[in-house]
């Protein structure tokens, strides 16, 4: 996370570094063009540090859920839960339904990842009025684990090497032995925990396990330029389950 502040705040300076290049933002602090290049500079270390800064390796114990069991260590990691007032087998339906119509901004977002190129169907170019999770499951993202009413576990590889080519169709349980150079391998969960007869904490979370330094530094790079965006899009996926959950069941 310190490394995206870094990137944010360095991408942030050099804005304004190049601007005061035009006109000196002297409601900043910056009265010369000597200023605002020492601001660009400043604004290009930050972002190269933050680009640079190591993403420390952990490890999920004990093993609670099968996020941990598909990606028990990892150096990327992105969480959000929110409270849903509504029986779990409900909070798992929608879950299950929802899509990207539902979600806020979503097309927006994901037109701006994918440089607003139309391109093939995928989770990032999502047909309109079908689930969302049945998309990823079709065009890219591999059905990991599924326990009704608990959790759901996608995955796919974000990084791999230019030759790897699959010998045989890739199976859950690949997800757990692929350690090959070259990879960066990402999981996401939907997980239901009830806290109440009618009342559940639905958390989302994302892990990314890159198998060796060139990998880890190369994914770092994406990571810290797309989190802030990725962090509003899974909030407002999970502000859309909410909402299809409560709904009355009439």
């Amino acid at each position: 996370m310190f490394g995206v502040v870094l990137v944010y705040a360095g991408f942030l300076a050099m804005l304004v570094g190049a601007l005061s290049q035009l006109k000196p933002l002297s409601f900043l602090g910056i009265h010369t063009l000597r200023m605002g290049l020492k601001v660009f500079a400043a604004g290009f270390l930050s972002t190269s540090v933050g680009f640079a800064f190591p993403a420390p390796q952990r490890q999920a114990e004990p093993r609670k859920t099968q996020l941990d069991e598909f990606t028990p260590i990892y150096q990327f990691r992105e969480f959000h839960s929110l409270v849903v007032n509504a029986p779990k087998h409900r909070v798992y339906s929608a879950i299950r339904s929802v899509t990207a119509e539902e979600i806020p901004l979503y097309g927006f977002l994901t037109w701006i990842r994918r440089f607003g190129r139309s391109g093939r169907e995928s989770i990032l170019n999502p047909p309109r009025h079908q689930p969302l999770l049945s998309v990823a499951t079709r065009t890219g993202f591999l059905l990991l684990a599924i326990e009704p009413d608990r959790e759901i576990l996608v995955g796919t590889a974000v990084l791999a090497p230019e030759e790897w080519q699959p010998r045989r169709q890739v199976m859950p349980e690949d997800f757990k032995v692929i350690d090959q150079k070259g990879f960066a391998l990402a999981t996401m969960n939907f997980l239901i925990e009830e806290t109440g007869p009618e009342t559940c904490l639905v958390s989302t979370e994302t892990r990314v396990y890159a198998t060796d330094p060139t990998s880890r530094a190369k994914f770092a790079h994406y990571w810290r330029v797309i989190y802030p965006g990725s962090a509003l899009i899974r909030r407002m996926w999970l502000s859309a389950i909410k909402k299809r959950a409560e709904l009355s069941p009439s």
